[in-house]
């Protein structure tokens, strides 16, 4: 007879847990909580049964007791990992200006993994707690979050403080997912935070993984704090006869016919006019970091370009002069080779008398 009608509860408690899966699947379009709700149907269903009709297995029914606790957490996981994965899909973030939006993707993000780190430990205290020689140690466990503290502390320092760094980043706001950031010198975006790393995603598909520790003590550049739009700069040294007008409209057009430029800022300046050459700086502006670097190469080749083209002579030149004939060498201790150090004056020759001692 139990059997029966514990085969008979579950049956309907996989039934019920048919309907709510069909239900949440409609609105949410997810199914993470499908496997983890049969399972933990299953379970309550047999729980239920074992309450009617009591049986003397007391070692089966502990071990259902921990599977449905198990289960439990399982599900309630589950179940915030959906309710996350809502939210976040109502928050878009490939539009053009999609800061804030990326700032609630990393903070929503990071605190469902605390939650999820939360339930576990809670699951492992209920679990202790069914155990009557250690129901000490799982009311500890959930009650004494000061003591799970101080061990953490000693045992494990490093780890519970990139924790409380990758908090600490998600609210204060100072390093998004997707943000542009340059790190140690390479260039790539944030792909993930979590609470004890973040990995970016380098220019060249690599990934630097980083503690999150490192963003709170280490100086980085982050090009998308505020707004994804940048400035970048092209040099170029060339000779002093070009002509810098004519270049600076040329790459006005240049520039107005490309769709890699925002419109908001083209500028080119001498920036330093010393011995053989002249070095010439354009200022560009693109949309974020990689119409930035593309417009940036765009603009240098165009130029480089246009310089061959139009105005061959003004590529960079070495201007040596030939000098024909020579002075004749004079003594070492002729007068005139200190006047030539010291001048034709009177001052002069006293200098040149001072310094050459006196006369044979």
């Amino acid at each position: 007879m139990l059997f029966v009608v514990m085969g008979c509860s579950v049956a309907f408690a996989l039934l019920v847990v048919e309907v709510i899966h069909r239900l949440v699947r409609r609105f949410t379009h997810s199914g993470k909580m499908y496997r983890p709700g049969q399972l933990f149907g299953a379970l309550l269903a047999a729980q239920i049964s074992l309450s009617v009709y009591p049986v003397n297995a007391p070692i089966a029914l502990h071990a259902l007791g921990i599977a449905l606790i198990l289960a439990g957490a399982w599900l309630l996981a589950a179940l915030i990992s959906t309710l996350v994965d809502v939210s976040l899909s109502r928050i878009r973030t490939d539009v053009t200006d999609n800061r804030h939006a990326r700032r609630v993707h990393t903070q929503i993000t990071l605190v469902r993994r605390l939650v999820l780190v939360v339930i576990g430990v809670l699951a492992i205290g209920a679990i202790l707690m069914t155990f009557p020689g250690a129901r000490a140690v799982g009311s500890t466990v959930l009650a004494s979050a000061a003591v799970i503290g101080a061990v953490a502390a000693f045992s494990a320092q490093s780890l519970l403080g990139n924790l409380i760094s990758g908090l600490q980043i998600a609210f204060s706001d100072a390093v998004r997912l997707d943000d542009v950031v340059v790190v140690e010198g390479e260039w790539g975006r944030v792909e993930d935070i979590t609470l004890t790393y973040v990995v970016l995603h380098l220019w060249d598909d690599r990934r630097l993984v980083l503690p999150t520790s490192y963003f709170l003590k280490t100086p980085f550049e982050n090009w998308t704090r505020t707004q994804s739009a940048l400035l970048g700069t092209v040099e170029l040294d060339l000779d002093w006869t070009v002509p810098v007008e004519a270049m600076r409209q040329e790459m006005r057009s240049m520039l107005e016919s490309s769709d890699l430029w925002d419109g908001r800022v083209s500028v080119l300046q001498v920036t330093q006019a010393t011995q053989g050459f002249v070095r010439l700086r354009a200022l560009v502006s693109a949309a974020d970091a990689g119409k930035l670097w593309d417009l940036r190469c765009l603009t240098r080749e165009h130029l480089v370009d246009w310089v061959q083209r139009q105005h061959g002579g003004a590529l960079p030149q070495v201007r040596t002069k030939v000098v024909t004939g020579t002075k004749k060498a004079q003594p070492a201790g002729d007068q005139h080779t200190d006047a030539r150090v010291f001048g034709e004056s009177i001052d002069g020759a006293l200098r040149e008398q001072a310094f050459a001692g006196p006369k044979q």
